[in-house]
């Protein structure tokens, strides 16, 4: 019965702890969903985006596309963004947006 009783504390102290997928994402699937997600949000030729692609500067996102970045990212990988990490070196590539959302897990 003891035992029983521990499966049960187990199981409810596991269901009750929040799902965090993030975590489980190793770097290149967090780079591939980044990249599949800004692909799909231009006109450009998607072709020609890599993870040191300046999407800002080559125009492949512009402000409104930032907007709805930050909203995808807060979404897809359970974070929160503050006023303070919105600067250019958090979004400028595939690599440095990877960079900032592992940081901010």
């Amino acid at each position: 019965m003891k035992a029983l009783e521990s499966t049960r504390d187990f199981e409810a102290t596991t269901i009750k702890q929040p799902y965090n997928h993030s975590l489980m994402i190793d770097k290149n699937l967090l780079k591939q969903k980044i990249k599949e997600y800004v692909r799909n949000s231009t006109f450009n030729d998607s072709s020609r985006i890599n993870d040191d692609t300046m999407i800002f500067k080559e125009g492949i996102l512009d402000s409104m596309g930032l907007v709805t970045l930050i909203s995808f990212l807060e979404e897809e990988f359970n974070i929160q963004t503050e006023d303070s990490d919105l600067v250019e070196e958090n979004f400028e590539t595939i690599n440095a947006i990877a960079e900032f959302v592992s940081r901010k897990n």
